[in-house]
């Protein structure tokens, strides 16, 4: 990783960053911030106090942090036209797969209405802007067959949550094609791509119903962790794997809008995927807890994909990228992260942003 070319992009840019308050896009913000971009946040406010956010003083780390809903049109068109961006980072999502059983039309409504009003807050721009549309490796209908999916690969889901991200992908590829089409962008000056990467893991995830954080919540309370689904297979990768190809994609984007647009898959290397009775393993021996886990499948669960298998050849290939971390490193970079009671969040977090981006 080039940190050098990166900070030559992003240095003093205009950078706007939905879903800033959320767990990816804290880290999003402290690298941001760390390249030296001007970043305006947009997204509700945090759901905890003790959320990654606050911890690492996010506020401070803004330009501006606005606290707004993105399915409000009207406000996100003003924040976005006010501040004239040089780049869109949109992360605002309801990303919970079992919440979006419980509330399922307001995830359509803030994955799918939310999506297109940042693409139609773009389209009122009147500087050339890149954005980069994060959606999920859950976009793709699966049969579970074991194979990888590629970008063409037909969309689909089962749960609401993927479901509605699949509907996020249509809407991206609308708007490419009739609003910011590559072969006009000298008329109009967008360029946008979708990324589809999903099953991150990293210190300060705290969100409900996710492994890393089920497992910190039951190692706090000096329980045993409960595995739902213990076979289940995902290309488990550290946060900063998929958020370095954001800003990559974003940076080559705005020098070469034609070639670079489009829909990528980020994952692991191929065969390097683990089941989450894995995970838990590696976790728990990395924070001197092993064994601490036992097997539990609920009764009547929701429907959750037992097998996801991402190709990632097409951004290995355009952006020279390779992850740096196998899944077993990201594992213990996490379970690094939150053994860390000397540290606070932001040290950790920016020592981490360093050394990944230093090696």
């Amino acid at each position: 990783m080039n940190i050098e070319y990166l900070k030559k992009i992003y240095s003093g840019k205009r950078v706007f960053l939905t879903g800033h308050t959320g767990f990816k896009g804290a880290w999003m913000l402290q690298i941001l911030q760390w390249l030296g971009a001007d970043v305006k946040g947009y997204a509700l406010k945090p759901e905890n106090e003790g959320d990654l956010y606050n911890e690492i003083g996010g506020d401070n780390l803004c330009y501006a942090s606005v606290i707004a809903d993105i399915r409000d049109l009207h406000t996100l068109q003003g924040e976005m036209i006010r501040f004239q961006p040089h780049f869109v980072f949109h992360l605002a999502a309801q990303s919970l797969v079992r919440r979006s059983y419980e509330q399922p039309v307001d995830t359509f409504a803030v994955n799918v209405i939310g999506t297109a009003n940042v693409l139609e807050a773009m389209r009122g721009l009147e500087n050339p802007c890149t954005g980069v549309i994060i959606t999920t490796d859950k976009v793709y209908e699966n049969p579970e067959r074991g194979l990888p999916f590629k970008e063409d690969d037909k969309l689909g889901g089962y749960d609401p949550y993927s479901a509605s991200k699949a509907a996020a992908e249509i809407v991206i590829s609308s708007y490419e094609r009739s609003f910011f089409n590559p072969e006009q962008y000298a008329k109009h000056g967008k360029a946008i791509a979708s990324v589809r990467a999903g099953n991150v893991i990293g210190g300060g995830d705290y969100a409900e119903a996710r492994i890393i954080p089920d497992i910190v919540r039951a190692l706090d309370r000096g329980g045993k962790v409960i595995l739902r689904n213990p076979q289940s297979v995902r290309p488990w990768q550290h946060v900063l794997e998929p958020l370095a190809v954001y800003l990559m994609l974003g940076a080559k984007m705005s020098e070469d809008p034609q070639r670079f647009a489009g829909a990528y898959n980020v994952g692991p290397d191929a065969n390097d995927e683990k089941t989450v009775e894995e995970l838990t393993k590696i976790f728990l021996s990395a924070y001197g807890k092993e064994g601490f886990y036992e097997i539990d499948p609920p009764a009547n669960a929701p429907h959750e994909a037992k097998l996801l298998l991402l190709d990632s050849a097409k951004v290995r290939s355009m952006l020279e990228w390779h992850p740096k971390l196998n899944a077993a490193s990201a594992i213990y970079w996490t379970a690094e992260w939150y053994a860390d009671k000397q540290h606070s969040q932001k040290e950790k977090t920016l020592r981490q942003i360093e050394q990944y981006f230093g090696s």
